[in-house]
């Protein structure tokens, strides 16, 4: 028989870091409100849950970072000054954020970690499984990988993180996974984690990326977890007491992505995600790849 599981509709999306890798730029303006070519990095991230079905979205933010809650919210003013000039297609594109999900905010107050950032979802939630995403992963909207993980928990229950395969000289950047494989090509079950290893000490070079799917159970753990590394409660030592003991909420899945993904918290890797979806742009790319060829060759 079939069980039948909890339909996911709820994403959480933490937002409450101060952004300090690119100061100045965040002194005054969260670091999730940065633009990628014309729309803020959050906004990718909304959109992402809404198209994987997840329209009811809480937000864990924390002091100054007022203008993500604008953002998402309706601007009679310039809604008003966009259609009297006309302005048809500019109005639309304000009034798409407003438009996306029913939107819900929650202060951190004390930033102890993206562990704690996460129980305080906990009365928003209740019980039921919900998604994480991380606002420095965007993930391509053509590699659905949301998705996928919400189909995985849907037919193995427990939680499902996003896995992708790093250089080995990367995995101390990362939460890293010991896994298994599954009778499923992309999905493999996970035994352990550890965050931010030492490369000769990583049981894998399969690293966690910021995309969760979670069993409420993560809530009760998440109460009783020390902090552990940098003095934060990590939700990575959670989710392997999860992966560790699957009576208490069901066994850990991973699925190992392979499509594109742009990390936006790297200043590098950020000029590389403005540039590939600036290419990637119909209205923009043509004109872009032409400069941007003449400028490489200028310059090489």
């Amino acid at each position: 028989m079939t069980l039948s599981r909890p339909r996911i509709s709820k994403a959480v999306i933490p937002a409450a870091g101060l952004g300090t890798r690119f100061l100045p730029a965040t002194k005054a303006t969260p670091k999730e409100m940065l633009p990628v070519v014309d729309k803020p990095a959050i906004q990718y991230v909304v959109e992402e849950a809404v198209a994987a079905g997840l329209s009811d979205v809480l937000m864990i933010t924390g002091r100054n970072k007022r203008p993500l809650e604008d953002h998402f919210d309706r601007n009679y003013e310039l809604e008003e000054a966009l259609r009297r000039k006309g302005d048809e297609s500019r109005l639309a594109r304000v009034q798409e954020s407003s438009d996306l999900a029913t939107m819900h905010y929650v202060r951190q107050g004390d930033p102890r970690g993206l562990g704690h950032a996460v129980l305080c979802a906990a009365p928003h939630v209740g019980d039921e499984p919900f998604a994480v995403l991380l606002g420095d992963d965007l993930i391509d909207s053509r590699d659905p990988l949301l998705s996928r993980m919400v189909e995985i928990q849907a037919r193995h229950g427990g939680s499902v993180i996003a896995l992708m395969e790093v250089d080995p000289g990367q995995v101390h950047l990362y939460g890293c996974a010991a896994v298994k494989p599954t009778d499923t090509e992309d999905v493999v079950e996970v035994t352990g984690l550890v965050e931010k290893p030492d490369a000769a000490e990583a049981p894998s070079n399969y690293a966690v990326i910021g995309r969760y799917v979670l069993d409420p159970a993560v809530f009760d753990v998440l109460r009783e977890t020390p902090p552990g590394r940098g003095g934060e409660i990590q939700l990575t030592d959670a989710l392997q007491v999860l992966a560790a003991e699957p009576g208490r909420g069901g066994p850990v899945h991973g699925v190992v992505f392979t499509g594109r993904r742009y990390d936006t918290g790297d200043r590098g890797d950020y000029l590389r995600a403005i540039v590939r979806l600036a290419c990637e742009r119909e209205d923009l790319g043509p004109d872009f790849r032409a400069w941007l060829r003449r400028y490489v060759t200028e310059e090489m």
